[in-house]
């Protein structure tokens, strides 16, 4: 990282969203070009044609390839969860991350099939951050160092980073940090996550709620919404998000709260996430309505709302398929088809 001349540990962050590189223009045009030579009415493809030349902007080749797609999938506990926001305890988080280990989750099945590594980053289950209802989720120091530890998703040099997440109370908090960001009433932000109704779902609001009003006067940095309101797997997500925007590399985001952490960084820069593609569209019902906001189209819409990156690791299987198209696809002057 850049050397913080203050010293203080959101400046490395800072400094990094103020270095972003952009995408390689020369790379676009040339796979831009390739798709109007290939044999097909123009567009025919439709967002396939949209994929291969973006993968192929961030990548800096006319041909891209995805030959070592990696899900990494961040695990984290909340002290909000304590307040009944869910319908599962919060020991749930520890005994999916044996799940992921073991090979029995849904996730696994999906990487499996799309030839996608998974790594699982464990963010001190046994340790949950604060209670965001009463107090901060983190001090600067720990909401920076987490988000440098995210930064290892990109350790193993993937070609395709997909992000998913695993923790019990994470969607409070993910509403919480769209509230603060974005203004309105808890309500609008507020879902059933994992199955809330009832009294608690209204237990969910009244958390958003009271947290956002707690850190009223701070929401104007985006930083200080994440320390205050976020989760270590939101912050390191953040961090991978912006780790792998350094190197290039395309990044897939699962759903709402792999959102949250997207949307912090957009705040912070609009170009922040020209680099990512939206999986999917999740059934928390603020989703959409995020991915609007955030100018992100979702490539699949299957009524997913399960996380821990099922959503962005099936994208892989239509990624790959833009792909193989644009690389492997006839030009009307090889195939020797006459164009229209």
């Amino acid at each position: 990282m850049p050397r913080a001349v203050s010293g203080l540990p959101f400046d490395d962050i800072r400094n990094l969203v103020a270095t972003m590189p952009g995408p390689d223009e020369d790379a676009r045009a040339a796979a831009a070009a390739r798709q109007g030579q290939l044999v097909k009415p123009p567009g025919a493809l439709g967002r396939l044609e949209e994929i291969a030349i973006h993968i192929a902007a961030w990548q800096g080749r006319e041909i891209p390839v995805v030959n070592r797609p990696t899900v990494a999938v961040f695990a984290a506990t909340h002290g909000v969860a304590s307040r009944g926001v869910s319908p599962y305890p919060p020991e749930v988080t520890k005994q999916m991350v044996a799940t992921f280990t073991d090979g029995k989750a849904a996730v696994n099945q999906i990487c499996g099939v799309f030839g996608a590594g998974l790594r699982v980053f464990d963010l001190a289950l046994d340790l949950p951050t604060p209670d965001i209802v009463d107090e901060d989720a983190f001090t600067e120091a720990e909401c920076a160092a987490t988000m440098a530890f995210g930064m290892e998703a990109l350790a193993g040099e993937p070609d395709l980073l997909c992000l998913g997440e695993m923790g019990i109370g994470n969607t409070t908090v993910a509403a919480a940090i769209f509230h603060g960001l974005y203004g309105g009433e808890a309500e609008e932000w507020v879902g059933p996550g994992t199955g809330a109704t009832g009294a608690t779902l209204s237990r969910k609001i009244e958390a958003v709620r009271t947290a956002v009003d707690r850190a009223r006067g701070h929401l104007d940095d985006p930083l200080e919404v994440l320390r205050k309101l976020g989760g270590r797997e939101v912050a390191a997500m953040a961090g991978a998000i912006l780790a792998a925007r350094m190197q290039r590399v395309p990044v897939v985001l699962d759903g709402y709260v792999v959102t949250a952490a997207a949307a912090v960084l957009r705040a912070m820069d609009e170009h922040a996430l020209d680099h990512c593609l939206a999986g999917h569209v999740s059934a928390e019902p603020a989703h959409r309505r995020v991915l609007e906001r955030l100018g992100l189209e979702p490539v699949l819409d299957l009524g997913m709302r399960l996380g821990e990156g099922s959503g962005a690791a099936l994208s892989i299987g239509v990624i790959k398929a833009a792909l193989a198209c644009h690389s492997g696809m006839a030009t009307f002057a090889e195939a020797g088809v006459a164009e229209g």
